[in-house]
């Protein structure tokens, strides 16, 4: 039995959701499996390919709904999770018990964990490190800016590996060690220890850069780093250099994107924020309330720049207001 696994690429959360559903599926569906790891980016036009669901089942985790008959199972908490009103459709009226959804949920490993259990009587014990680390990591549940900086935890560590690793195959040999070994090991496998040290002195020239490039007013931060190979940097920068702001703005590059990346201070005391997935959907972009992004076409970086500053002004004036 061949099974396709596509899932949130350069992603804790996604890398995550595929192991406890390979864990699933080898436990409570079937044991002669055979599966295969693909991982799924946003980027502008097309987001799937119907030429790679080849598996005899085809499961996408973590990611946005696509309504090919090929899918067999989709798991997803994103509060933009559908590209098109027909797609939303297409899923109120599937009748598999296959396919699932609830935004109320701050990760997808967690929720995968959840219908798995209630719905298929899988035990997620075994995988308990990895639901929680998750769900801080995607839902953003630091203590504080410094700790979410400082990333002294090993799922912090792994985070940063996970979003820079740039091989095709990193994923599908990432995979199968967290569905069966300790973070801690993980972190010195063969795969993961070599590039540590790396990343970590990358990481902190990322934030005397933002400490450069980021600007903040009326409540938000801004900053551009386009010249600068740092699109995998640290989201919770911003609100560690400027724990005063309540939004942060950020424009990147990448080989084939730019991205403009929202959020807001898990920390701020602001109890009245704007949405952030709606400001991003406007623009062909996505997330949760609290945190979106836009990819555009690698040659579009005056389009990013121009929705940036629209959205960054936006944002400062919904503080005024």
């Amino acid at each position: 039995m061949n099974v396709r696994v596509f899932y949130h690429d350069k992603c804790f959360d996604g890398a995550c959701s595929a192991a406890l559903f390979t864990r699933f599926y080898s436990e409570r569906i079937r044991d002669d499996v055979q599966f295969e790891y693909l991982g799924l980016l946003h980027r502008a036009g097309a987001l799937f390919n119907e030429a790679d669901f080849t598996g005899q089942e085809n499961a996408i985790v973590d990611f946005k709904y696509c309504a090919s008959p090929k899918i067999t199972w989709w798991f997803d908490h994103h509060e933009s999770a559908f590209l098109t009103p027909e797609d939303a459709g297409h899923f109120e009226r599937d009748t598999s018990n296959r396919k699932f959804y609830d935004p109320g949920f701050k990760s997808c490993t967690r929720f995968l964990a959840m219908i798995a259990e209630q719905r298929f009587g899988f035990k997620p014990a075994s995988m308990a490190e990895v639901i929680h680390w998750a769900e801080i990591i995607d839902g953003a549940l630091y203590e504080d800016a410094k700790t979410a900086v400082e990333m002294r935890e090993p799922a912090m560590k792994l985070t940063m590996v996970i979003e820079s690793a740039q091989e095709a195959d990193f994923g599908s040999r990432l995979i199968p060690l967290l569905a069966t070994t300790p973070l801690a090991d993980i972190l010195v496998d063969p795969l993961i220890a070599p590039r540590l040290e790396p990343l970590l002195e990358r990481h902190q020239r990322s934030i005397e850069v933002l400490r450069q490039r980021s600007e903040c007013k009326d409540g938000t931060v801004f900053f551009d780093i386009t010249d600068q190979e740092l699109e995998g940097y640290n989201k919770f920068i911003p609100y560690y250099l400027h724990p005063e702001c309540t939004y942060s703005v950020g424009l990147s590059r990448s080989s084939f994107r730019n991205k403009v990346s929202v959020g807001s201070n898990p920390w701020t005391k602001s109890e009245r924020l704007v949405n952030l997935a709606k400001i991003c959907e406007r623009y062909g972009g996505g997330g949760h309330a609290r945190v979106g992004a836009i990819s555009f076409d690698v040659s579009k970086r005056e389009e990013a720049r121009k929705a940036a500053q629209e959205i960054v002004e936006e944002l400062r004036a919904s503080a005024k207001g």
